[in-house]
This record gives structure tokens, C-alpha cells and sequence, in this order.
């Protein structure tokens, strides 16, 4: 029983951490890279799956090789309808029911019977949403992409986890920053940039400059020239965030 509380006590006095499981940007060579994006949050002995990728055995077989326990996970929570970010979900529910899975309140009716067809319990967000003492859902945000990010509070700033940003990066770090009334010290995630030109990348750029967004963490639906203008522009506070990249916040 001492021992069963120690372990308890540790996992409660860990910091939070962010680790990459599903992403089209490599970083482990050991994982599968595929289009789509997943993030494992990890704070006072919950675990949140943020995102499920597009294909569930890749997701399965990287959590294996990171020696994460789909099992050991408590919630998911998914940030908008497109395949790369939910198709991921119901490999995954074969081996875990036991969790709840917080959806967008727009999702179609099919999507959330099917989660608790498997078993699981199906929430639907709107606003935003505590789901454990640190980690808030921004609720959906956007007009004709509804989409939710996740908000972790640490001692050092709001982390701030995006699946697409479809709302656009600079709206939702300015809402988590309103919202929660605090700094945000990184964010992590799709910033939804491919294909846009320079100058409109620049603007963004800008735009969380002054929000005051200390670290950044693009990848995913970024883009290769989007990522690496961010990564001049934050220099030493650039974080490659590839598959398998694991971040703690000390």
C-alpha cells in the first residue's frame, strides 16, 4: 500500500508533458510517420489524448514503441471532423473503451452514437470546458471549421495544443490568453499555413509576437517554409515538435 501511494504521489507532482505520437513531421526514427497529428498530455496523473491521427494501428504501434499504455489514458478529446485527426479513434476504442471522448458539439449525430456504441462516454462540447484542474478545451471556435484546442496551465504560462487551427493560430492564442488570463508560454501543433505566402506568414508570425507567445512549436499542416520562418523568428525558443518529440515543462 506505501508503495501504491508513492506512485501516486510522484504522478502527481510530475510536471506536465506533451509527447508527438501520430505526425506526418518525423523525429524518432524508430515511429511511422503518416498525414495527421496526435498529442499525448500528460499532468497530475491524468493522461489526455489530444487528437487520434488518421490511421489507428500507426497510432497503436508508435504508443507501443514510446511504451505508452493506451489503457492507462482517461479522456480524448478530438479537435475537428477531418480524418487525420479522428479516423485514429476507433483502432484505438477496440483497445480502451473506458475513457470519455469530448467531441465538438457539431459533429454529426453518427460519430457520437458510434463512440458510445463501443462503449465509451461521449461529451459534447460547445464554450469552453474544464476537463481536469489544468487542461481546458477552448470549446469550438471558428465559423465553417468548428474546431477545439486544448489549454494547459503550468507554472510557466498557458501550453496551448492545437490539432489544425483552422480559427487561425493568432485568434485562438488570443482567446486561451483571455480566457484563462494568463501568458501563453508555448504552442504546440498545426498551425494551418501551407500554401500561404510569406507575407501573410509574417503577419502571423507577428500577431503572436504580440500576444507574447514565448516558445512555438509548429508542425503538422504548418509547412515546411511556414516552420522555418518561425524558427528564425524564435530562434533558441523554437521547438521542432516531430513524431515522438517529447516536451516537459519544469
Amino acid at each position: 500500500m506505501f508503495f501504491l501511494y508513492l506512485f501516486v504521489a510522484i504522478a502527481l507532482s510530475s510536471p506536465p508533458s506533451f509527447t508527438i505520437l501520430y505526425n506526418n513531421v518525423p523525429w524518432d526514427e524508430r515511429l511511422e510517420t503518416a498525414w495527421g497529428f496526435s498529442c499525448l498530455v500528460e499532468d497530475g496523473g491524468k493522461r489526455v489524448l489530444f487528437d487520434t491521427g488518421g490511421d489507428g494501428d500507426i497510432l497503436l504501434s508508435n504508443m507501443k514503441t514510446l511504451k505508452v499504455n493506451p489503457k492507462n489514458i482517461d479522456v480524448v478529446v478530438i479537435s475537428h471532423i477531418h480524418a487525420d485527426h479522428l479516423s485514429g479513434l476507433w483502432r484505438f476504442l477496440q483497445v480502451n473503451k473506458k475513457v470519455t471522448v469530448y467531441l465538438p458539439s457539431s459533429f454529426p449525430k453518427r460519430i457520437k452514437k458510434r463512440v458510445e456504441k463501443m462503449g465509451a462516454k461521449e461529451v459534447d462540447v460547445q464554450g469552453p470546458l474544464k476537463i481536469f484542474p489544468n487542461v481546458y478545451t477552448t470549446g469550438e471556435l471558428g465559423k465553417e471549421m468548428k474546431e477545439q484546442s486544448l489549454m494547459v496551465k503550468t507554472k510557466k504560462g498557458v501550453v496551448l495544443v492545437t490539432g489544425c487551427a483552422h480559427p487561425g493560430i493568432v485568434n485562438i492564442a488570443r482567446f486561451a490568453q483571455e480566457f484563462l488570463q494568463e501568458e501563453i508560454y508555448l504552442t504546440i501543433g498545426g498551425f494551418h499555413l501551407i500554401g500561404m505566402d510569406e507575407k501573410d506568414v509574417g503577419k502571423i508570425i507577428n500577431g503572436l509576437r504580440t500576444l507574447g507567445v514565448e516558445k512555438v512549436a509548429p508542425s503538422h499542416c504548418t509547412g515546411g517554409k511556414p516552420i522555418e520562418m518561425f524558427r528564425k523568428a524564435w530562434g533558441k525558443d523554437f521547438y521542432d515538435m516531430g513524431c515522438g518529440k517529447r516536451v516537459v515543462i519544469e
